[in-house]
C-alpha cells in the first residue's frame, strides 16, 4: 500500500540549481563594492525549480532593482542572465560576461 520513494531518484530529476562557491564570492564582492557606495543596501538569493536568482534591492521593501539568474545549461537558452523588473539586460554563458554590464567607465570630465 505505501510507496517508497528514493531521495536520490527526486533530486535527481529536480535538477537544483545553485550558484557555486566562486559565483557566490564574485556576487558578494559586486554587492559590497555597491553597499559602500551606498547605492544598494539588500539582497536575496532564490532557489526554484530549475533556476537561482540573485536579487539586488535599493530598499527592503522594494522590488529587486536586478536580479541575476543561472539556469542549468542546454539548448539556446544562455546559462546567465540579468534582469531589470522584466527587462533582460544582459546574457552569455559566464558569469563575468554578464556582470560586466556593472563595470564604470571612467570619464575624464572638462570644464
Amino acid at each position: 500500500m505505501s510507496n517508497l520513494y528514493r531521495l536520490a531518484d527526486q533530486r535527481a530529476r529536480r535538477r537544483i540549481v545553485a550558484f557555486d562557491r566562486r559565483e557566490l564570492s564574485r556576487l558578494l564582492n559586486l554587492y559590497s563594492m555597491r553597499v559602500a557606495t551606498g547605492e544598494w543596501r539588500d539582497y536575496a538569493i532564490d532557489f526554484r525549480p530549475g533556476i537561482a536568482i540573485f536579487s539586488i534591492f535599493r530598499h527592503t521593501a522594494e522590488q529587486p532593482l536586478f536580479a541575476i539568474a543561472k539556469v542549468p545549461p542546454g539548448g539556446s537558452q544562455s546559462r546567465y542572465m540579468v534582469y531589470n523588473g522584466p527587462r533582460r539586460l544582459a546574457h552569455g554563458d559566464s558569469l563575468e560576461d554578464v556582470l560586466a554590464i556593472f563595470e564604470r567607465r571612467l570619464q575624464l570630465l572638462r570644464s
